[in-house]
């Protein structure tokens, strides 16, 4: 697929790859999202505790992000075809050797590491694709492409939940992994850009000292991609810092709602298609405060960090009160509001992070930020676990996700003043310079 001058084709087959990429979203996240289906049969069927249980999802989680850029770098490599149709490969087998269900160690390799890592495959090319294939209208395609993370776990919680009453645990994962195979058709649609078309914006040539662009080696044109993949530097500047400590508790506090709101609505005696329900929900406001929060950020009204440190707060604000609730109608209402500002959240926190370190170092800062989060993916569920088994109460988890994440907001509070001072003290050492110009004004009339 070539494109003039090396420039994105911004349509045309590229909206086939946005379709398929909106699959592939669905296949991924959407089926990790819906995993607290399956908490309570495993949780049964082994007799272990909450916190025992919740490291399935924890190393899901983990591996998804500790794999992305080693995604990346494979996709530069070779191609996003490849690595998305090895990603639903691995997305399969972990399903599908789950389904033997052996052990508890057996389903933190075979759910959590192989799915993590088939999800971590599929993802990250799929995302990295769509914006290779479009230019002014990269933002209409990205949230196209990612809307099929909310469309399918729609649809999604009450399938999974009609798979476990009909076939069992066991049977809904051979059969779950058997639809993830899908993401292999998806990835083969996936058909790659010219390199000039990959590496756009003068990573794919060089100027001459004529002025003529000159065009780079193979050697030249993977490696320097694959360094800045891993631009460890990064982690010398306090702002990106603060944020990637950001990224930690907000991971930590993000995956423990889906995890413990199914046994939760349980323990509360409300019926298994009412529960189901609820994850629909979840997904229906996700879906609308992304589109909400997307259309606000863009008229510039509020700062983004402004506008995620506001969001972050109100998500803890409803986390904090969603234990309150006591029948399925204010347990629907308060998942509505945490799924609705959990949207928001997404739609704008990885536009901070460009904020945060400029577009020359954004590839590098999102492999990078994702790689550091990872730590809090795979410590919060566990950890949230362990809570609910000392307090003997899934209300418990909630609680400690709400914590977690105002001390998130003050980290975005702290990050916003350092950003600030920076701009003043720049502002302030480039007065002198401008202060000069006047006096040489009048030094150069009193010679005439």
């Amino acid at each position: 697929m070539q494109a003039k001058d090396g420039n994105p084709p911004d349509g045309g087959y590229g909206w086939v790859v946005v379709v398929s990429a909106f699959v592939v979203m669905g296949l991924t996240v959407a089926v990790l999202k819906t995993f607290g289906l399956f908490f309570v049969e495993i949780h049964q069927h082994f007799n272990g505790l909450a916190s025992t249980t919740s490291w399935i999802t924890s190393v899901t989680i983990a591996i998804f992000h500790l794999g992305a850029p080693v995604a990346s770098s494979l996709c530069v490599r070779y191609t996003h075809r490849t690595v998305v149709i090895t990603g639903g490969l691995l997305a399969f087998s972990g399903m599908a050797l789950g389904f033997f269900g052996l052990n508890m160690a057996w389903m933190y390799v075979t759910t959590g590491f192989l799915q993590g890592l088939g999800i971590s495959f599929s993802w990250t090319p799929a995302i990295s694709i769509v914006s290779h294939y479009f230019s002014k209208k990269r933002a209409l395609a990205n949230a196209i492409a990612s809307a099929g993370e909310c469309a399918f776990a729609f649809t999604f919680g009450p399938f999974f939940q009609w798979l476990i009453s009909q076939y069992g645990w066991k049977g809904a994962l051979l059969i779950i992994g058997g639809i993830q195979l899908n993401i292999c058709i998806g990835g083969a649609l996936m058909r790659p850009l010219a390199r000039s078309c990959l590496l756009e914006d003068g990573h794919s040539h060089t100027e001459t000292p004529a002025g003529n662009r000159a065009p780079r080696t193979d050697k030249e044109d993977k490696y320097p991609i694959i360094h800045k993949t891993f631009n460890w530097m990064l982690l010398r500047r306090p702002e990106f810092v603060l944020y990637s400590i950001f990224g930690i508790l907000a991971a930590m506090a993000f995956f423990v709602p889906p995890l413990f709101l199914v046994p939760l609505s349980y323990s509360l005696g409300i019926d298994e298609s009412w529960t189901a329900s609820l994850l629909s929900i979840l997904a229906m406001v996700d879906f609308a405060g992304r589109l909400l929060c997307g259309w606000y950020a863009n008229l510039h009204v509020t700062k983004t960090i402004h506008l995620l440190a506001m969001t972050i707060t109100l998500i803890s604000t409803s986390l904090m009160l969603l234990p309150l609730a006591n029948s399925y109608v204010s347990l629907a209402i308060f998942t509505g509001f945490y799924g609705f500002f959990f949207g928001t959240t997404v739609a704008i926190h990885i536009t901070v992070l460009a904020d945060v370190v400029g577009m020359p170092e954004f590839d590098s800062a999102l492999g990078l930020f994702m790689l550091i989060r990872s730590a809090g993916g795979f410590v919060g569920p566990p950890l949230a676990g362990l809570i609910v088994d000392m307090a003997g109460d899934y209300r418990a988890g909630f609680y400690m996700a709400g914590a977690t994440l105002i001390l998130s907001a003050g980290l975005l509070v702290t990050l916003d003043q350092l950003q600030q001072r920076k701009e003043r003290g720049s502002q302030t050492s480039s007065k002198p310079e401008k202060s000069t110009l006047p006096f040489s004004s009048l030094h150069l009339l009193k010679h005439k």
